[in-house]
Parts: C-alpha cells; sequence; structure tokens
C-alpha cells in the first residue's frame, strides 16, 4: 500500500502492529495487550489525521494511485448489466471518455465518466483521463439516446482537464464541451453528477451539468488545478497549497459556495480504503437522487435546471 506524506504516522503505527503481531506468533510471549494499545493508538492517529485535512492533502488524496476510477464505481454498480457504447460517429472512439448503459435494480442508467489509466500503460492508453473534442461529442451522443428513451444520465468525474493539445484545438475542443454545456441544462431526462476524483477545468464542466451535483469528501471541483494556479500567480508550482486553500476547491466550500448540492462521506483513510463500502455508498446516492426526480416532467427538469443554473454566482452585497 502507497502512503501519502502526512500519512506516514499511520504508516509507522501499522509496521509497529504488524512486528508485534509476528512477535506474538514467532514466540510464547503475549503480546496481546501491547497490540490492542497500538490499534488504539492507529485508530486515534487514522481519526485525527483525515479529520484535520488541508485542501492540499485532500487534492492529494484525490490523486491517490489506488483511489478507485470510474470503471471501477461502474464495474461494482452494475456487474453484468453493463454494456460499454463506443465512437463518437465523426472522428473516433475516445479512451479518456468511457460511456454505457448499465442497471441497478431494476433501474437503467446511461453512465458517462473520465477514465484514467492504472500504469503507465494504461495512462498513456486513457491520455491520463484527459478527453479529446471526439470525447465529449460521445458523451453527448450517449446523452441524447438516453433522453430519446428516457433512460436517466449519470456522470462521474474525475480529470485534471480537458486535453490541450494543437490537435484538441484544431477539432474544436472549446465548442464540443460548450454544445455539452447547452444541450446538458435542456436534456429531458434526469441528469446525476458525481465527483468522484479531480474536478477540474472545462474538463469536468463538459460532464457536469445536472439536475443535482454530489462530490465525494476528498474530491475538489474548481476551474483550475492549485499546481497551474501557482504556477500563474507566482511563477512557480512552490505555492500549491497555499493556491489550493485560495481557490476554495474542496467538497465543503463547494457546498458552502452553492456550486454543488450535496457531499457523500467516503470511508476514514479515503475511497480507496474500503472500496466496497464506497461502491455501496455511491450507489444508494445515485437512487436516492433519482427518487427525487423521477416523477418529475420533462418541463420540470429542465425548467429548475436552468433556474439552478441561473442563480450560481449572484451576489447581494
Amino acid at each position: 500500500m502507497e502512503y501519502l506524506d502526512f500519512e506516514l504516522p499511520i504508516k509507522e503505527l501499522e509496521e509497529q502492529l504488524d512486528k508485534c503481531m509476528v512477535i506474538g506468533e514467532e514466540s510464547d510471549v503475549d503480546v496481546t495487550e501491547t497490540c490492542k494499545q497500538i490499534d488504539k493508538k492507529l485508530t486515534e492517529t487514522r481519526k485525527e489525521i483525515y479529520k484535520n485535512l488541508t485542501a492540499w492533502q485532500r487534492v492529494q488524496l484525490s490523486r491517490h494511485p489506488s483511489r478507485p476510477y470510474t470503471m471501477d464505481y461502474i464495474n461494482a454498480i452494475c456487474g453484468d448489466t453493463w454494456l460499454e457504447l463506443h465512437g463518437d460517429r465523426n472522428v473516433k472512439d475516445d479512451k479518456a471518455m468511457v460511456g454505457g448503459l448499465g442497471k441497478i435494480g431494476d433501474q437503467s442508467f446511461m453512465f458517462i465518466g473520465q477514465q484514467k489509466g492504472y500504469n503507465t500503460k494504461t495512462r498513456q492508453y486513457r491520455n491520463f483521463g484527459m478527453a479529446n473534442p471526439e470525447g465529449y461529442r460521445k458523451a453527448l451522443r450517449l446523452m441524447k439516446s438516453a433522453e430519446k428513451f428516457g433512460i436517466p444520465v449519470v456522470t462521474l468525474i474525475d480529470t485534471p482537464g480537458a486535453y490541450p493539445g494543437l490537435e484538441a484545438e484544431e477539432r474544436g475542443q472549446g465548442e464540443a464541451i460548450a454544445r455539452n454545456i447547452l444541450e446538458m441544462t435542456r436534456l429531458k431526462v434526469p441528469i446525476i453528477c458525481i465527483v468522484i476524483g479531480e474536478g477540474a477545468s472545462g474538463g469536468a464542466l463538459g460532464i457536469g451539468v445536472g439536475d443535482k451535483m454530489l462530490m465525494l469528501e476528498n474530491s475538489w471541483y474548481s476551474v483550475i488545478s492549485p499546481e497551474n494556479c501557482s504556477s500563474i500567480l507566482w511563477r512557480s508550482w512552490e505555492f500549491k497549497e497555499k493556491a489550493a486553500e485560495a481557490l476554495k476547491l474542496t467538497a465543503t466550500d463547494s457546498k458552502k459556495l452553492k456550486v454543488i448540492d450535496e457531499i457523500i462521506k467516503e470511508p476514514i483513510g479515503g475511497a480507496h480504503s474500503n472500496r466496497e463500502k464506497i461502491f455501496k455508498t455511491v450507489s444508494d446516492a445515485i437512487v436516492k437522487t433519482y427518487d427525487e426526480f423521477k416523477n418529475l416532467s420533462p418541463k420540470e427538469l429542465v425548467k429548475n435546471r436552468m433556474e439552478k443554473y441561473s442563480h450560481m454566482g449572484v451576489y447581494n452585497g
């Protein structure tokens, strides 16, 4: 298991506990009481560390290499009912953007999300979760198909941003994202958006307009990453922690600013520390949220969605 810098006290205690148990197994010495004390200290340390995380530490957790990605959630939630759909019917199939049909219970959903890789090879294959224009056009095609058949849409957001390459701009990256934002505001089926990791810039907004916006506790959602913000303001990445605080990018800050609607609690230690639990929590959140909107007419859905976004950023001084 990999540990982040602020998790090192946990690592030390876990190693102590392992050594204590080994001594107990290999000798006649009774170490039960010692193991209990270390375990108690470990539990207290975990609670203390994860209760007081800074904005930058939450960014680090959102990028943890063991953190579940979009396909992990989809496979766990949908199981054998998952059917992936490919291509934008124009350029190609963008591997950074995945989508398809799946069921939770008896209810079908159209799942769409950015997918990152697990190692060097798959990260390159998935373009590090940064979609090209054809990825957003694929997402829009799937959303339009869902609308045609009255299927609710679930988007899982996890991207460091849309791909900023020259070829992406040549094929209309900005237009593709803008088109998705426009079409999602008037889609006639319920849309549930969940930030499961990184929610950066227009890359997140391209699939981030919905009736309800949810965020995992240790995810972030902002117009720019802390590193890029730091490099613009201070000409260096060294101020990324300061930038993370200033950007108000955590789930708590986003809820306070009414950019999102609800925070999904993670297990202590982050989503990767108890995958089964977080998969169940996210699945329950999707079903609960869908129940709020399933009886609304298409006209009501669009009206409420338009009103929700038109009220964002309004300030009464």
